[in-house]
């Protein structure tokens, strides 16, 4: 394979930003946020969204809490230009909605933009052009001068455009100058400056000053420190509002929005689950739910993320990846066995905790108790996701996961003793099937290893009853069939299995010692059902499990030491080796 050629490429530069202030600050409260998903993420899609499904996802950023929505550029296209209209015309925009189109500055597109906004209640006109030294040489073949101008005469004819709106809409100006992060800071600032000259923004009527990080070329922390040496440079400050909008070419989307909150910025304009141009735009629903996991309030109504995803994969045709933060299948899910113990004890000692928390009126101990679970950064119910999903078992797995498996799905809560056995059962499978093992084939595999065994011994039939008035004792008369040929043993005890395991050794069968037995109610399904579990140890050291899950619990009990007693005569049972 022969080697990228490096020498093509040079570090990009640092900012001379003196005591920056930005690495001290900490994100506490939420800024405003601009879905801009039917423009920058539509025109990415390889099918665009049509009318009616940007309708429907106009209605999905409604319900999630956006107050501003980028609804596309109506002027590039028909298509753009009706939809529009049909969201003012059918009065679809809630008045605390404000909605933004996108406009080169270019006067017949800045027209029809206007037109596109008439009668919406509030309205962005979102104006840009390139400012950054390449395209300047080798898109524009134009100065720095030349590209002040054009925006400059942008403002001045948006201004005019004012009076030619004939309803009540209120109209608010965003400038950003294309590709701010590769762009000199001082002609970056230049620019704005001049932009703000002729719109004349005031604290009560602010102007936009989107600060793109257009194609991602640099660190986060130098992003940080463009936006931080922007802000300080930046005459009228109390009347403008500073707006970020990264994309993801080096991955860093998000990291790059984080540190530019914290270096001043007020809004942040992106899309849900990242989609856009080339690798994507910042994925607001990760930086939102970063907040919420933090303790701060994203204003965003992100507790039904799968109906959120659905809509949003049906739409634009695009899927969310497996692993991608909070939406992802396996976002909630672990393989790895240490893993999957950490989160089955945290969510057993959260369950204690909320059970001997004191209610409080109006609020659940659930509520009120600091999320604490091992590798779970915020509880999956808070967005709509299953528990049942968070554990899963693959070759890798360990005890405590597929013992979590068993309890949650089915109720089955087995020994603690019994998981590591298990576990191996569980893992051999996986290993042999080289798939991941879904929750019903851990059940059969638990009820094939440890209560479906017949063989050599079977229970027929049996009679129990107290002995001769001592009820410490019972008297037992089982038949059972051992390697197919009927046999009736007697036997005595002090309760069922002990008295079965009397009549085993009277028959001369029996070659191990009761280690354990326990039974416990199924935690979920039938109240009437219990699960029996019985631990043997055969005479050459090796221990035995076996189980049932029955309504009887003297034939449960019997029926598990039935299972144990055939594992300790079978040569296809999965056990821990306990001799050594």
């Amino acid at each position: 394979m022969q080697r990228a050629p490096i020498t093509k490429y040079r570090p990009y530069p640092t900012v001379d930003l003196p005591e920056r202030q930005w690495p001290g600050k900490v994100i506490d409260h939420a800024p405003t946020w601009c879905s801009v998903d039917l423009r920058d993420g539509n025109q990415a899609l390889p099918i665009p969204m049509s009318v009616d499904e940007k309708l429907e996802y106009f209605d999905l950023l409604r319900r999630i809490g956006f107050k501003e929505i980028e609804i596309g550029f109506p002027s590039a296209s028909d298509t753009e230009f009706r939809f529009a209209r049909r969201l003012i015309e059918e009065n679809r925009i809630p008045p605390d909605v404000t909605v933004q189109v996108l406009v080169q500055c270019r006067e017949h597109l800045l027209r029809r933009s206007f037109e596109a906004v008439d009668g919406a209640p509030a309205a962005i006109i979102h104006f840009y052009n390139s400012t950054n030294p390449l395209q300047r040489k080798v898109t524009f073949n134009l100065d720095r001068p030349q590209i002040k101008q054009i925006a400059v005469d942008a403002a001045k004819l948006c201004k005019e455009l004012e009076g030619t709106v004939k309803g009540d809409t209120k109209i608010r100006y965003q400038y950003s100058p294309e590709s701010f992060s590769d762009t000199e800071l001082e002609f970056s600032l230049e620019v704005c400056e001049a932009v703000m000259d002729v719109i004349q923004p005031t604290p009560d009527n602010p102007i936009i000053l989107n600060l793109p990080d257009t194609v991602q070329l640099t660190t986060p922390n130098v992003h940080a420190d463009q936006i931080e040496w922007f802000i300080r440079h930046l005459t009228r400050r109390d009347s403008v509002i500073i707006s970020l909008h990264t994309h993801n070419d080096r991955g860093t989307g998000v990291a790059a929005t984080e540190l530019g909150l914290m270096a001043g910025a007020q809004r942040v304009e992106g899309t849900l689950f990242g989609n856009g141009e080339r690798t994507g735009n910042l994925d607001i629903v990760t930086v939102a739910l970063n907040m919420y996991a933090h303790g701060v309030d994203p204003r965003l109504d992100l507790g039904d993320l799968p109906e959120i995803r659905s809509v949003y994969e049906r739409v634009t045709r695009m899927s969310v990846h497996d692993r991608h933060p909070y939406a992802g299948d396996l976002a909630y899910t672990a393989f790895s066995g240490s893993h999957q113990d950490a989160i089955r004890k945290g969510m057993t000692a959260r369950t204690q905790l909320i059970e001997q928390t004191p209610k409080v009126e109006g609020q659940s101990a659930d509520d009120s108790l600091l999320w604490q679970v091992p590798y779970l950064p915020i509880d999956p119910h808070d967005i709509g996701r299953s528990y049942q999903a968070i554990i899963r078992i693959n070759s890798q797995s360990g005890k405590g996961g597929v013992a979590y498996v068993l309890e949650r799905a089915f109720g089955i809560e087995m020994p603690k003793l019994m998981h590591p056995e298990f576990g191996l059962v569980a893992t051999t499978l996986a290993d042999k099937e080289a798939s991941e093992l879904t929750a019903d084939q851990i059940k059969d595999a638990f009820y094939h290893e440890y209560t479906d065994r017949t063989s050599p011994l079977e229970l027929v039939e049996y009679d129990l009853h107290r002995g001769n008035g001592d009820y410490h004792k019972m008297a037992l008369e089982v038949k059972v069939k051992w390697l197919g040929q009927p046999y009736t043993l007697q036997g005595e005890g002090n309760g069922p299995i002990s008295a079965f395991v009397n009549a085993l050794d009277r028959a001369g069968w029996k070659n191990f010692k009761l280690l354990d037995f326990s039974q416990k109610s199924l935690t979920r399904g039938s109240a009437a059902e219990a699960a029996a579990f019985i631990c043997l140890e055969r005479e050459d050291g090796q221990v035995f499990w076996g189980a049932s899950v029955e309504g009887n619990v003297e034939y449960g009990g019997m029926l598990a030491l039935v299972s144990a007693f055939n594992r300790a005569h079978s040569e296809d049972a999965i056990v821990l080796d306990t001799t050594q």
